[in-house]
């Protein structure tokens, strides 16, 4: 085996808000407009939405007591998120409504307020008794700059080489401990280095039995686990390590879903044993969202009240779910994904390759402040095409495995630094 070996490399902005508030509280509003321009955050006029969406429900539950919750899955900030909840309940209780607990209510509203890229979308589901939920809707243009808070820091992406082998590399993944590990899966085996010095010397070799040939384009997926050490994703295949050394693999035919992400955020995904991308199905889903179109790969970006998920589609689209809303982009991305932890006070980002068809590839930083990409980081580039990206188990780094022009396999440990 041809095996080559790498190293392990193991406030103005706010001072001007500040200052636009105090104008505006001293009547100051037209000098404050000159000097700061529009308000980031202005005042709208939710009325009509609340108005029309409030008519809606009360046509679904008529007057009487229902249990009311409201939820914010958009960009709007606490405040204005707060002006329309006060609204709507103004507009429910002058059509007749009474808010009362669940155990006293002839039936439930639950509001979410979502967007798209042109409009506040407000999405209320109606239940009353056993009968199936009903669905009303209203809708107003984004107009205006809305308040992204603090933008996110600039980051610089380090590409640590871990690994290169001839045979295709499916995913790697570092178990720390004394002393740290590297387990590197392809279509034979898992095998098991240990870091003696600042060298990877070969531990043990683990070989994955399956019955039927892999597909072509051959994909697979290491997790790191808590009651043992790892479980590898193949292509109809799911094999489980046992937790002690000398370790043992386990293989069996398997069409469970594969974990994507990581905690906080993970989710299941059924994968098309004869191709090279999930089906589409979700389990248990992005909140009541179970399934996309049939994709390549997935990024999950942990908010504070829900998880925006991404998804390359095998149709050259992305799908961004919040579990209400099914939102389409069309960056100029490549097929892969992975959402990574920001450690420069950004919350997560999306690791994503590039589109273009040259000899390499890149790799750039993005973060979705009003659901549309802003990159945050300059691409980091490859020699080769890359054919693997999976977040880590952590979540704080990812693995990218690329081809180079020699038509080895490398693994590199993706993570953040910040800019100055």
């Amino acid at each position: 085996m041809n095996v080559r070996v790498y190293n392990p490399r193991i406030v103005l902005f706010d001072m001007m808000l500040v200052l636009l508030r105090v104008l505006r509280a001293a009547g100051y509003g037209f000098l404050a407009g000159l000097l700061l321009g529009p308000s980031p955050a202005r005042a709208a006029d939710w009325s009509a939405a609340e108005t029309q969406l409030a008519s809606r429900i009360a046509a679904a539950t008529g007057p009487g007591a229902v249990a009311l919750e409201v939820v914010n899955r958009s960009s709007l900030e606490r405040m204005e998120f707060e002006q329309i909840s006060r609204g709507l309940r103004a507009q429910l209780a002058a059509a007749g409504l009474q808010f009362v607990g669940a155990d006293q209510a002839a039936a439930t509203v639950r509001i979410t307020i979502s967007e798209d890229l042109k409009n506040y979308v407000w999405v209320a589901e109606v239940r009353q008794g056993s009968n199936d939920a009903s669905v009303v809707m209203a809708s107003t243009p984004r107009t205006g700059v809305l308040s992204r808070g603090n933008g996110p820091s600039s980051v610089l992406i380090h590409k640590a080489p871990l690994w290169t082998q001839v045979q295709r590399i499916l995913d790697v993944a570092v178990i720390d401990g004394n002393p740290t590990h590297l387990a590197v899966l392809d279509g034979d085996r898992v095998a098991l280095y240990r870091l003696q010095g600042t060298r990877w010397q070969p531990e043990q070799f683990l070989a994955i039995a399956h019955t039927r040939p892999w597909p072509r384009d051959l994909r697979g997926r290491l997790v790191l686990r808590k009651d043992h050490l790892f479980d590898a994703y193949l292509p109809g295949v799911f094999c489980r390590s046992t937790g002690n050394a000398p370790l043992a693999l386990n293989c069996s035919e398997s069409d469970d879903p594969w974990q994507l992400g990581s905690e906080p955020a993970s989710l299941g995904a059924f994968f098309t044993p004869m191709r090279n991308y999930f089906t589409g199905a979700l389990t248990p889903g992005v909140g009541k969202q179970t399934a996309v179109p049939a994709f390549y790969s997935a990024a999950a970006l942990p908010r504070e009240k829900y998880t925006l998920w991404l998804f390359a589609t095998v149709d050259g689209q992305f799908h961004l779910l919040d579990g209400v809303t099914d939102q389409i982009e069309k960056p100029a991305w490549g097929s892969d994904l992975a959402g990574v932890r920001n450690p420069c006070g950004a919350g997560w980002n999306v690791l994503a390759t590039g589109a273009g068809s040259g000899a390499g590839d890149t790799v750039q930083a993005f973060d979705f402040p009003d659901r549309e990409p802003v990159a945050v980081s300059e691409p980091v580039e490859f020699s080769g095409p890359i054919t693997a990206l999976w977040t880590e188990t952590n979540g704080n780094t990812a693995v990218a495995v690329s081809r180079n022009a020699q038509g080895d396999y490398e693994a590199f440990r993706l993570s953040f630094n910040c800019g100055q």
